[in-house]
């Protein structure tokens, strides 16, 4: 059969059903196999920055690999800031890139790029097909390779003429390759569960490993068994649901909680599961540190030791980890009460809060998150990038359940949103999705709403608009200066409603902190009634600044706080 054939009858058989892609020349054998083969639905994207951040979004949602398609040339190195998307955040996505013919590369043919090189740094796995024979199997390898230890994101580029030749491959008698179990050893266990019973003041610290994993109901298990709070990391958010009792927020000198910082520094032992202590989670290392216990279970061996030295260090699949902590835990017949500790983080979560009531206008951007914690419900999938309005987000926005949340947390591309959030719709269609974006962000890679409302996919998408870049005007505080970060212009600035109105969707501009409950109800119902991206966009406060300094016990508020009325 043609090459490209084999290559869909294996993109189908590892779960494949929708490609986000842009054709083009070099990689037409691709789609020729697509057209006659069926059963991958495919959206024309209109970058292709944009279709990774689409199989992103959906790989984030099921916990599949997501796929891109691009040409060759432009169209990969398009790609890159998705692949180190993915690649920071762990997210199994492959992208496959057409590439001019084998026998001139070396003739600088146009649009030919060694994007096999390029891509290497941001890829667990970046490769070139070379014979077509290879191509079903390097295929099959570069879906296990995703979807192993650490997921990440694999690129396969395809020379046209090897595309087009033909090979011998019976997909009737071809699975799928098996993806090792990472399984922990059983000494370490035991001397984690030591560790922990040992602590006084001990604490759960989920990061995306768990979601990634989905280890959620094995975290709760474990943190109720033995009555020790659970904190979560910015990826983290969700493994617990945040009205849990013995949830005990998020530390960090940014997307974190006054009663979070204020409960990790009471702590002596923190049990870190997936998680990477990213440098805005620890801030300064001598006070996050300090003299806890730190045991770190991560399923990518070089992670253990990368930012500090862990007292111990275990590798593992964090699921199969809390499996064998429940059993060990069990066997011994270990079931402790709720003690003085938890009875203490309770109540600094009720006591070291921050507002969400205001009733200013402009918007407070704290009124904008209390208003959509009370309207959408614990099943709504939210997405949202990089900005003040991520911080505000992980600091007054909650999270209920594992993949509701999903935040481009390492990298931190502008304009992920409205991508990810098709990604995320393709992946759930029954389910509510939401972005929450910036006035900024949102036009890096707005002409994806062409997308949406071109294949009728629906979302809502909640802007804070200071017209401002915001999180950089914050940044240049401590250099006494406000240059070149204004956005302003005429009376408000650029009009994202007409944007949406461009794109055949719909939008409403809000001033009042009154209008927004009902101009979400409205878009909720508008999105559901057009099949079509809704926008509500909120004009916030221009110059707010959201909390943050350089080491978790000091944290410099710009708010009034609750005590302080």
């Amino acid at each position: 059969m043609p090459a490209m054939n084999a290559v869909v009858e294996v993109l189908r058989s590892e779960g494949v059903d929708v490609a986000f892609g842009c054709p083009g020349a070099a990689i037409l054998p691709l789609y020729k196999a697509m057209e006659e083969l069926g059963g991958i639905e495919h959206l024309v994207v209109r970058h292709e920055e944009g279709a990774t951040h689409m199989a992103d979004g959906w790989a984030r949602t099921n916990g599949r690999v997501g796929l891109a398609i691009g040409t060759s040339g432009p169209a990969g190195t398009n790609m890159i800031t998705g692949l180190y998307t993915a690649f920071a955040d762990s997210i199994p996505i492959v992208c496959v890139t057409g590439q001019a013919a084998s026998t001139k590369l070396h003739q600088e043919a146009f649009q030919a790029v060694d994007i096999v090189e390029i891509a290497k740094p941001v890829t667990k796995w970046a490769v070139q097909v070379k014979e077509a024979a290879q191509a079903p199997w390097i295929f099959r390898e570069a879906f296990r390779t995703a979807r192993s230890g650490r997921p990440g994101p694999v690129l396969i580029d395809i020379p046209v003429d090897i595309a087009r030749q033909v090979i011998e491959y019976d997909p009737s008698i071809d699975v799928p390759l098996p993806v090792a179990r990472v399984e922990p050893h059983l000494p370490r266990v035991e001397r984690a569960l030591d560790l922990l019973l040992a602590a006084e003041r001990p604490l759960l610290l989920s990061g995306g490993g768990v979601v990634i994993a989905d280890a959620s109901a094995e975290l709760v298990e474990l943190a109720e068994l033995l009555h020790i709070p659970v904190q979560v990391t910015l990826m983290g958010k969700g493994s617990i649901d945040e009205n849990h009792p013995l949830f005990s927020g998020m530390t960090g000198i940014q997307t974190s909680q006054r009663y979070g910082n204020a409960s990790f520094l009471e702590s002596d032992l923190v049990l870190a599961l997936g998680a990477r202590f990213g440098d805005r989670h620890t801030g300064a290392l001598d006070v996050y540190r300090g003299e806890r216990t730190f045991i770190h279970v991560d399923i990518e061996p070089t992670q253990l030791g990368r930012v500090f030295e862990p007292d111990l260090g275990i590798v593992s699949d964090t699921r199969l980890f809390l499996r064998a902590m429940l059993e060990l835990a069990r066997a011994r017949g270990i079931s402790r009460t709720a003690g003085a500790w938890p009875a203490r983080v309770a109540q600094l979560r009720s006591t070291l809060t921050r507002r969400e009531d205001f009733d200013d206008i402009p918007v407070k951007a704290p009124r904008v998150y209390k208003e959509i914690n009370d309207f959408f419900d614990e099943d709504t999938y939210f997405v949202t990038a990089i900005g003040l309005y991520q911080i505000w987000g992980g600091q007054h926005q909650k999270a209920f359940k594992p993949r509701r949340y999903q935040v481009c947390g390492q990298a931190g591309p502008l304009g992920w949103e409205i991508p990810a959030a098709i990604g995320v719709k393709k992946a759930a269609p029954e389910a509510q999705v939401v972005g929450v974006v910036g006035d900024y962000g949102f036009q890096y890679l707005v002409e994806e709403l062409a997308v949406a409302a071109q294949y009728d996919v629906p979302f809502v998408l909640v802007m804070l608009n200071n017209e401002y870049l915001g999180l950089i005007r914050q940044a240049s505080l401590p250099y006494e200066m406000n240059y070149q970060v204004d956005i302003h212009f005429d009376e408000y600035g650029t009009d994202n409603v007409k944007i949406m109105e461009a794109y055949g969707c719909a939008g409403v501009r809000v001033f009042d902190p009154a209008e927004i409950r009902p101009s979400l109800e409205w878009a909720t119902k508008e999105a559901a009634r057009t099949s079509r991206p809704v926008l509500v966009e909120i004009m916030i406060e221009r110059e707010a600044n959201t909390p943050h300094g350089l080491s978790i016990d000091a944290v410099r508020e710009f708010e009034p706080l609750p005590t302080e009325v």
